[in-house]
């Protein structure tokens, strides 16, 4: 009838594998995994936290981002292996730099490795050491702004690295912050995880900050159920 939709009934599958099979429906669509990132991720094995690199559409969405902003210069906070390292150095371009921060030497070399595979060694900094101690000295030597940061490192030290994140850009910089939902956990306020406290009391940094517009969005999948908070600085 004119004026009505029909729709067809439709069954409807909410389980983790569900999620999984529709993460990999749309990677194996859109996504361009190459050699060297499919080598990287499987690197993870060899890091001090395997299998924590972020998912190859979640990936692709980072890189997208960082395009989209016109980025350049990219800050990341959590190297690992350099999964998400590739991505970035390959959306700044031959001409852009990401710059990397990463605890642990032995993630660092795994990283080098897969940088120089994926042939983008010439446009990454890694610099070792605690990334609060990192980014103070980018601080310090005056480093030039940062268009995209990337936040993905230990989630108690979130206010840390957003304090520093907004010393390091300039209006318009994007700042994203991985690992936010914890499967749920950041709506108790009286969780004892302080994972969940470095998400919610990062939350509350940038809803009171004036220079800063956000959202965050949930994402189940391959890498279960959580989300991300995307800020833009005006």
């Amino acid at each position: 009838m004119t004026g009505q939709h029909v729709h067809a009934q439709e069954n409807h599958d909410e389980s983790p594998s569900a999620w999984r099979d529709v993460d990999r429906y749309f990677t194996e669509s859109l996504v361009h995994e190459d050699e060297a990132l499919v080598a990287a991720r499987r690197s993870s094995s060899r890091t001090t936290m395997p299998n924590a690199e972020v998912a190859a559409n979640q990936g692709a969405l980072l890189a997208l981002l960082a395009q989209i902003a016109g980025a350049k210069r990219v800050l990341e906070f959590g190297t690992l292996a350099g999964y998400s390292t590739i991505w970035f150095a390959r959306a700044v371009g031959p001409d852009g730099h990401v710059t990397t921060l990463e605890l642990e030497p032995q993630n660092a070399e795994v990283a080098r490795e897969n940088l120089v595979r994926a042939e983008v060694s010439d446009r990454v900094d890694i610099l070792i050491g605690s990334a609060t101690e990192s980014a103070s000295r980018l601080i310090d030597s005056e480093a030039a702004p940062f268009d995209f940061v990337f936040i993905d490192a230990d989630k108690p030290s979130n206010p840390q690295y957003l304090a520093a994140a907004l010393e390091l850009t300039r209006p318009g910089a994007i700042i994203v912050i991985d690992n936010v939902v914890r499967n749920g956990a950041v709506v108790h306020a009286q969780s004892t995880d302080p994972r969940v406290h470095g998400v919610r009391s990062v939350t509350e940094d940038i809803a009171a900050h004036p220079n800063l517009d956000a959202t965050a969005l949930q994402t189940v999948g391959i890498k279960g159920w959580d989300g991300l908070i995307l800020a833009r600085r005006t």
